[in-house]
């Protein structure tokens, strides 16, 4: 059988090809605004699949270490054409960014000073805050049904943004509460769409909802021997490159180094980039000495203002790693396979997870118990995102932002005196634009990235 057919939710390949790229051209803002555009694009404009499944795929990427757009977009991607469609999708994801950022590297290293990126993505930063916004809203109008739903969400932004407890404990006492409210509250807690929704009314179903529950795709169901094929195949992928690596230039080179390092990261990084930066930042620094202190700022500013994951700022590491330390190569040559193996052993294990993972995953849709605990966390993930959007918007309008703990309560305190009136202006024109007048993210982004540029040419260039 020809795998390459069109599938019988009817999104061809070369369609879903098209889109994964204009998405992987519009994912700024970090995950909250990854997010924001997939869930735009997927559900409101394409109507590809339902707010349901989106969401249920959404926390399991939650729970999993690494980029969980990234992850996201590898999971709808293999849900709509299996194995490829998930390569597609998850690739594209990191390719423009990373491009972006080896070359800004590059420059970085030669020059030291890439103010054009400033001035490049100024505007496109804050619009995206209108972006993010309307994400929080549309998914929060659909998953806080009720008090509970909200309570949860509550909580979990104060725990994330005021306690900050780790990502992954607040998801997992999500977890624990859906499974109590399940025998407690069942109403509250499972997921009962109106009469409305995609789920009940088949007509109105998502274009791969309609496919997969016909029941003709076999890859969404788990077996022990296609999970064996998966992890042997993922293992050597990811791990492969490092045993050759021991075998060729020993075990004290720069690559296997970074290749180690990074690795070993990869299965840590629960609850985004940020999470483990200033792990990443001290070890680069004093540790290994690829990096001269503050210099982690200068990739972070780089993953920040390019679309893409913002854990592609270990690719300005690895970069600055092997072009300081290339042994016997040219220090370019080093720092660019250097920033190549960084990104492959970043990301390989993304595909991993999922391949493996989502299977068993979509097999447990049903199952009421998981539904209730999936409910809570899904209202737990609006609070997260809403823990997003309020740092990077404060990051975004303030040049500084300063940090103070008061017991266990920890602030973030805006420097008012460092506020971005352009910054702000922009992100203003772009929520009335979107929100009051319904204007697409593509013309907004442009207009406002054209503002920024503008301004910064005119303003802060003087």
């Amino acid at each position: 059988m020809n795998k390459l057919k069109t599938p019988e939710h009817g999104v061809s390949l070369s369609a879903a090809f098209r889109v994964w790229l204009r998405i992987s051209l519009l994912s700024f803002g970090g995950p909250a605004g990854q997010i924001a555009v997939m869930h735009r694009i997927l559900i409101e404009e394409k109507r590809w699949v339902s707010e349901d499944r989106f969401l249920h795929a959404l926390n399991y990427c939650m729970l999993l270490p690494g980029p969980e757009a990234q992850q996201l977009a590898t999971y709808i991607g293999w849900l709509m054409h299996r194995t490829l469609g998930g390569l597609i999708a998850g690739i594209l994801f990191v390719i423009p960014g990373a491009i972006v950022i080896l070359g800004l590297s590059i420059l970085y290293a030669g020059y030291y000073e890439v103010k054009f990126v400033e001035a490049l993505f100024f505007g496109i930063k804050s619009a995206v805050l209108a972006v993010v916004v309307e994400a929080v809203l549309r998914i929060g109008r659909r998953a806080l049904k009720n008090v509970a739903m909200y309570i949860i969400a509550g909580g979990a932004f104060f725990s994330i943004f005021f306690l900050t407890i780790p990502f992954p404990l607040v998801v997992l006492a999500a977890a624990v509460i859906g499974l109590a409210g399940n025998k407690l509250s069942p109403s509250n807690f499972r997921n009962n769409p109106d009469r409305n929704s995609n789920i009940e009314n088949p007509r109105a179903s998502a274009l791969v909802d309609s496919g997969l529950e016909t029941g003709s795709f076999n890859h969404i169901k788990p077996s022990v021997i296609s999970s064996i094929r998966v992890l042997t195949i993922w293992l050597t992928i990811w791990l492969g490159p490092l045993i050759i690596l021991v075998f060729t230039l020993g075990p004290t080179n720069i690559f296997l180094q970074e290749g180690l390092f990074f690795s070993k990261m990869a299965v840590v990084t629960f609850g985004g980039a940020y999470a483990v930066l200033a792990y990443v930042a001290q070890q680069a620094v004093e540790n290994y000495g690829w990096l001269a202190p503050g210099e982690m700022l200068d990739g972070l500013g780089m993953a920040e203002t390019t679309p893409g994951p913002l854990i592609m700022v270990v690719q300005f590491v690895g970069f600055m790693g092997a072009y300081r330390n290339p042994g016997m190569l040219d220090p370019l040559a080093a720092g660019v396979l250097g920033a190549l193996l960084t990104t492959w052993v970043t990301f390989a294990p993304c595909f991993l997870w999922i391949f493996l993972g989502a299977p068993f995953i979509e097999s447990l849709r049903g199952n009421k118990a998981l539904a209730a605990a999936l409910s809570a966390i899904t209202a737990a993930v609006v609070g997260v995102i809403l823990n997003l959007v309020i740092w990077f918007s404060l990051h975004v309008i303030f040049g500084e932002v300063d940090e103070k703990t008061i017991g266990v309560i920890h602030l973030y305190i805006p420097v008012w005196n460092t506020i971005e009136w352009a910054a702000l202006f922009i992100s203003a024109g772009a929520l009335v634009a979107t929100l009051k007048y319904n204007i697409g993210m593509i013309p907004t982004l442009l207009v406002s990235g054209a503002v920024g540029i503008v301004y910064f040419f005119s303003v802060n260039i003087t």
